[in-house]
């Protein structure tokens, strides 16, 4: 949980907080999120996920494509000694990570948001907070 803001230095490497570090142990994947940003997983995490991805249904052309983009940018990773993790161009790309990025705590993994993409999902999601969850309706 939580929200972080860091910047991005000009080697590609962005420090995670010490809390989600914890978390996300000694290796992680990182990987494409949605809503253009990326996905944080620790590897406990990241093989339930594998699991999940496995049992897509290969003659399913939006399965194979799903599974394609989200496996090809998926990179293991490690924190240096000043807690920092060095991601991979591709993936700085996909989130328009260029300065200031926000990481964000979701549940099981961390999402990290270039700081121009997170004020704009959530503006948007501060504006239609209530009416979102009136549809989940999952009882808060």
């Amino acid at each position: 949980m939580g929200e972080f803001s860091h910047s991005i230095d000009t080697k590609g490497r962005l420090i995670i907080p010490a809390k989600f570090r914890d978390q996300l142990g000694a290796q992680f994947v990182v990987t494409r999120g949605m809503d253009g940003c990326l996905f944080g997983y620790p590897m406990s995490e990241w093989e339930v996920l594998e699991q999940k991805l496995k049992e897509l249904p290969l003659n399913k052309k939006d399965a194979r494509a799903f599974v394609r983009f989200f496996y090809s940018a998926a990179t293991e990773c490690e924190f240096d000694k000043q807690g920092r993790v060095n991601l991979p161009q591709a993936l700085s790309e996909h989130a328009g990570l260029e300065k200031k990025c926000v990481i964000v705590g979701v549940s099981d993994r961390i999402e990290i948001w270039s700081e121009d993409r997170w004020n704009n999902f959530a503006e948007g999601a501060e504006e239609n907070f209530d009416e979102i969850a009136e549809k989940l309706d999952f009882g808060l």
